[in-house]
């Protein structure tokens, strides 16, 4: 297949690019910058622009879109968060809208982030949006696929949780700060954080990209959630380090400003039409997640 990917030198992408190479199949990087390599197309998404080359492609993947948690949420961040992805996902559905071999699919980056705050009840793809900043960005990122699936290209919504890796995200930042001892639950610790490890996000994205039979929303995480406090003593135990500082949530909140909402917020996610259409995890628990991220230090 070929494959063009937006975000491709991300978290995500940079081991999907790989992966989708390993696997035989060629990739387009968009690139925001002059294309320098024979396997770069650049795009503009402020603009709305995509330089010829997508012509002939079979797919394409958007990952692109602000970090969430890179910076404090002040105002002109919270609208970087969002025009990255809104922007970017029109731009790029409109270009593959006007090819003329359109490609047969399009899995675009999306977020668990789309429930809310939910506290303990199971969340399904077909479970309602929630409120606030993040699920109503989510909201208006999926819509903008709008332009592709009116032209009948399949589109996934690959609403993914939180990644486990020592290289960024939530579990990032928890690995370092466990690392040096001074580690502990966030909050009261009891609110469900849902996750995947790295390798199991990509092989999710594979998955979503060669299964005609998926299409909507599909739920990126591991079969079972976890609280924070598991995720603290699971993540204490792997770096041998103990766990006995809990993080305020008052200081949260000082530290982060916003974004502390969404940390302090609970998300049970139930992967259903993953589960349902026969994919299976490699690190299906958190403690093997958080190994597979140490073994490879990458994942």
């Amino acid at each position: 297949m070929r494959i063009a990917i937006a975000g491709a030198s991300g978290l995500i992408g940079t081991p999907l690019v790989a992966s989708l190479r390993e696997h035989g199949h060629e990739v387009i990087r968009l690139v925001r910058r002059p294309a320098e390599a024979p396997d770069e197309l650049r795009w503009d998404p402020t603009s709305g622009t995509v330089d010829d080359g997508l012509e002939g492609i079979d797919a394409a993947v958007n990952l692109a879109g602000a970090g969430v948690g890179d910076k404090r949420w002040t105002k002109s961040y919270k609208k970087e968060i969002r025009e990255s992805r809104v922007h970017g996902t029109v731009t790029l559905s409109r270009a593959l809208a006007r090819l003329t071999s359109r490609p047969a699919v399009l899995v675009n980056g999306s977020a668990i982030g789309y429930y809310g705050d939910c506290g303990p009840a199971p969340l399904t793809e077909r479970s309602p949006a929630g409120s606030g900043f993040l699920a109503e960005v989510v909201v208006d990122w999926e819509a903008a696929t709008k332009p592709a699936e009116e032209a009948g290209i399949r589109v996934v919504h690959a609403r993914t949780g939180l990644v486990v890796s020592p290289d960024g995200g939530a579990f990032g930042r928890l690995i370092s700060i466990f690392k040096y001892g001074v580690g502990g639950r966030v909050g009261s610790g009891d609110q469900y954080w849902s996750f995947i490890s790295l390798r199991d996000e990509v092989r999710a994205l594979e998955y979503c990209l060669h299964n005609a039979s998926l299409a909507g929303a599909v739920n990126l995480v591991a079969p079972h959630a976890v609280t924070n406090r598991e995720v603290t003593k699971a993540i204490a135990q792997l770096v041998r380090r103990p766990a006995f500082l809990p993080v305020p949530a008052l200081a949260l909140k000082a530290a982060l400003g916003e974004f502390a909402e969404d940390i302090l917020s609970s998300q049970n996610v139930v992967p259903q039409v993953l589960q349902e259409s026969g994919f299976t995890w490699l690190d299906p628990t958190v403690e093997q997640a958080l190994a597979a991220a140490g073994h490879t230090g990458t994942v």
